[in-house]
């Protein structure tokens, strides 16, 4: 079996899903283009799934979890199929780079980085499988109670395009070392290295249906699956307009859901902070992914009495910036599609309109295809916190930098968007490091310092429109379990 559907041209490869043990076209036999960014050409086909398709992977992970052999095996066993994941996708990680820069248009060196994160995800939650414990709880005498931590049965995870191997990582890692059954639905712009890494369960020994993944588009295929009355937890990666989506259809259901929507982090500069540490940082965190990160850092706020140098050194760092294609493997690829580039280049429209000084930009270097959906770096000076810009996420490579007078404005400022998901901190001041961080409403604070390689280990999540719930680390095993209470009476 192959996820490749072998009576398809062979000059355009089609992708199928995956039901049980089985490789599939969708019901309808429709399929969906699959365009790579750097080209804006069209690349291959995957299955444009439908209800009908969902049912069936439904039906196949109730079955795996309810009566075959994926509910019967013990946490140690999981762990062992989840190790033996993680070391295919290593062994497999050039192939997995290639597919995932190509779809996603990211460069080479950070696909492998995301190879590398993926396969750590299953290595973590392989070794967490059997060590996710219950407890006794003091109750009356001649009463034991036991609090039992038990899989919540079949989980629904839609999985966007902008990390899609490290995203189904974190949240299909965590799920099956529970001891769920799995549906996955990645989203249609980039999903191939998800497909490879379903046929690796298969070959690893994951029994049929403990992983499905059906593709096809968020209005067919994903409301579909957010639906389905069989679903027991539903955990969404996307914008805060279609989690408001999600949130609602498993309200009908009457089952819980963790949302991570996206955000408008910060990085905070105040004048005794290290500036030869904070600027690598300040770049990356924006120029990684081309910008298309949920805790992308897009706003930089940055204490006045330092704000014209600073800006005059990440200036320069900015115009030395290369952009081209995934395989050109430069700092910055092309954005996911060319609704993604119209997107952020009405931001930038809305900059110069405001004759907002563009502070720097980087190179699209020659060579690269007009057709691809490129936009480059670019860092905006003294943008105004009321605007746009400043307070929604654009989802692009652009740095907006805001002056603040004192510590009390760079927290009301940081605070003031309407998400809350990642912030970073730069200061020697001990007192000031604790207060802010204690102060700044998100679910995660970097003090001199930001990102931590994939940070598998650390739970992530938001609040505000940033969503709710938490994945990574041993956090995310709590979210895909529900707890039982044994009241035992003996005398």
């Amino acid at each position: 079996m192959n996820a490749l559907d072998r009576g398809a041209p062979a000059r355009l490869a089609t992708y199928q899903n995956l039901i049980g043990e089985t490789w599939q076209s969708a019901q309808s036999g429709k399929t969906l283009p699959m365009v790579e960014p750097s080209t804006g050409a069209v690349f291959a086909h995957i299955a444009a799934s439908g209800k009908a398709d969902i049912d069936l992977a439904v039906k196949a992970a109730r079955h795996a979890f309810d009566e075959g052999a994926w509910g019967k095996l013990a946490a140690f066993e999981r762990g062992r199929l989840l190790m033996k994941l993680a070391q295919a996708i290593l062994d497999n990680g050039e192939e997995l780079a290639n597919l995932e820069a190509r779809d996603c248009g990211k460069p080479m060196k950070q696909a492998r980085a995301d190879v590398t994160a993926t396969a750590r995800y299953f290595e973590f939650y392989g070794g967490a499988a059997d060590k996710l414990h219950g407890e006794t709880i003091p109750y009356l005498t001649g009463m034991t109670v036991i609090g039992l931590r038990e899989p919540l049965g079949v989980t629904a995870h839609i999985v966007p395009w902008n990390y899609p191997m490290q995203i189904f990582g974190r949240s299909v890692g965590g799920s099956l070392a529970a001891g769920n059954a799995c549906v996955v639905k990645p989203a249609e712009d980039a999903c191939l290295s998800l497909v490879r890494i379903a046929q690796f369960a298969l070959d690893v020994g994951f029994p049929p249906g403990a992983l499905n993944l059906v593709t096809g588009t968020g209005e067919e295929a994903g409301a579909a699956l957010t639906a389905h009355p069989e679903i027991d937890f539903i955990s969404f990666t996307g914008s805060p307009e279609v989690g408001a989506m999600v949130q609602r259809a498993a309200a009908d259901n009457h089952v819980g859901v963790t949302l991570e929507l996206g955000g408008k982090s910060p990085q905070i500069v105040f004048a005794d902070a290290d500036l030869d540490a904070v600027l690598p940082f300040a770049v990356n965190a924006i120029v990684q992914n081309a910008g298309q990160t949920c805790s992308a850092c897009s706003r930089l706020l940055v204490e006045k009495p330092i704000y014209d140098r600073f800006m005059d050194r990440l200036a320069g760092l900015f115009s030395a910036l290369r952009v081209g294609t995934h395989e050109a493997d430069l700092d910055c690829g092309p954005l996911i599609s060319a609704r993604q580039k119209g997107r952020v280049e009405n931001f930038l429209g809305e900059a110069d309109a405001a004759k907002l000084p563009v502070l720097a930009r980087g190179n699209i270097v020659e060579g690269t295809p007009d057709t691809g959906f490129f936009v480059p770096p670019t860092l905006i000076g003294n943008v105004p916190p009321d605007m746009r810009l400043a307070r929604e996420e654009i989802f692009g490579p652009v740095l907006s930098a805001i002056p603040f007078s004192e510590e009390s404005e760079a927290l009301r400022l940081a605070n003031s968007t309407d998400y809350g998901l990642v912030a970073a901190l730069w200061t020697r001041d001990g007192g000031r490091q604790l207060r802010m961080a204690r102060a700044l409403r998100c679910g995660q604070v970097f003090v001199n310092g930001f990102g931590a390689g994939g940070g598998i280990e650390l739970p992530f999540g938001g609040v505000k429109k940033s969503g709710h719930g938490r994945e990574k680390g041993f956090e995310a095993l709590y979210e895909f379990t529900q707890l039982k209470t044994i009241v035992l009476k003996h005398g």
